[in-house]
């Protein structure tokens, strides 16, 4: 952890010293120089501060600053590194004035961007839909709408019309059966205390069921004794049920449509790696037909990998969160990218293998970085077809 952060710290200074170069071409204003290194000596003592101190909440706090100075640096030193390679070759001339302007003006756009999504990003919801086509879907499921919502974080928010808008565009969909797939609060029970009302509204004629994320559990806070920790899930438990959700805890469901059934499983969080593994598909699946049709309820997609594909009972139809899309990318004309993908292989949107379908939801809330740049809110709606 110290090494990394020696590292960052080091890049975050010597991009601040290099991108200054095109400043310093561009303007002998003694006044810009000082804001310049003023603001980052500020946010970059906050950084120090937080790190040695162990005070998780300011770093929080701090990487939307973060985000919004360094990275249209980095883009505008690339820029300038660029035209440094080709001065090698022209016996080191005098830095282009016309490229440390497209520098700092492509410097000034990436700026703009980043503030727009951490100031109105975290509540611009976006709505995926998205039909699959089965071969042995009941029939009285053809054309069968679940509406999946993830990570709502209730502890991130602050602002009610912006979730109103949310929970509004939700009910908008009128989709048969909306799903939950974990991560309600940040750490503790009663971020979801002013929110309740809100969630309520949500609607579906065939119910609304959810399961618990990493998150959900208090395992990344300090409580007093196991007691007051175990105190907090059970009112988490208690908060899903006063929303109107069944909560499935490595357990299913069966819903039935004019004769026609099919299997809902939830399981508690499984993730890879230094997660907690309270996931059991083997208990939740336990009371489930072998030739059911089958939507499973799993928090973490890496599980779909780990476990799910190879189970021997095959899953139609996984549904899964957890990454947020890292709140920080790009999708555009059909390209996603975010630097999430570097960690889980399946991260946003809809994978399929052995005729088995995975779609990871890219968050309703935020968490971390208060808001979302290119990885939008998203609200999924899946239909369902026969084939």
């Amino acid at each position: 952890m110290k090494k990394r952060f020696i590292a960052i710290i080091t890049l975050w200074i010597l991009v601040d010293i290099y991108f200054f170069m095109a400043v310093l071409r561009l303007t002998m204003h003694p006044l810009i120089y000082l804001i310049y290194w003023l603001i980052e000596a500020v946010v970059m003592g906050a950084l120090v501060y937080s790190v040695t101190k162990g005070n998780t909440n300011l770093l929080s706090r701090l990487m939307a600053p973060m985000l919004v100075l360094f990275v249209p640096k980095l883009f505008g030193s690339i820029i300038l590194l660029l035209e440094d390679i080709t001065r090698l070759f022209r016996g080191f001339p005098v830095r282009s004035y016309a490229v440390s302007e497209i520098a700092v003006l492509v410097s000034a756009l990436l700026f703009l961007i980043l503030l727009y999504g951490i100031t109105r990003g975290r509540h611009h919801y976006k709505v995926h839909k998205v039909i699959l086509y089965f071969s042995d879907l009941p029939k009285a499921f053809d054309g069968f709408r679940i509406t999946q919502l993830s990570d709502i974080h209730a502890g991130s928010f602050i602002d009610k019309k912006g979730v109103q808008k949310g929970i509004d565009l939700v009910n908008a969909q009128k989709s048969d059966l909306i799903l939950f797939t974990g991560d309600l609060v940040n750490n503790q029970a009663t971020e979801m205390d002013p929110w309740i009302p809100v969630f309520s509204q949500l609607k579906a004629p065939y119910g609304k069921y959810s399961i618990l994320g990493n998150h959900d559990y208090g395992d990344y806070m300090r409580w007093e004794n196991e007691e007051l920790k175990l105190a907090n899930l059970n009112r988490l438990k208690e908060i899903h049920c006063e929303i109107g959700f069944q909560l499935l805890l490595n357990e299913s469901r069966r819903i039935t449509k004019q004769g026609d059934s099919i299997e809902l499983i939830g399981v508690e969080n499984w993730g890879k790696g230094g997660f907690h593994k309270y996931g059991d598909l083997d208990k939740a699946i336990a009371s489930v037909p072998n030739n059911a049709f089958k939507i499973l309820m799993s928090h973490d997609p890496s599980h779909w990998e780990a476990i799910i594909l190879d189970h021997p009972q095959p899953i139609h139809l996984t549904l899964s969160g957890h990454t947020h899309g890292m709140q920080f990318g790009f999708e555009v004309f059909g390209i996603k990218w975010s630097p999430i993908k570097y960690m889980y292989k399946q991260w946003a949107g809809l994978y399929v293998r052995n005729n088995q379908y995975l779609y990871v939801n890219r968050g309703f809330g935020f968490l971390g970085l208060k808001g979302r740049v290119g990885i939008w809110p998203e609200i999924t709606v899946i239909t369902l077809k026969c084939k």
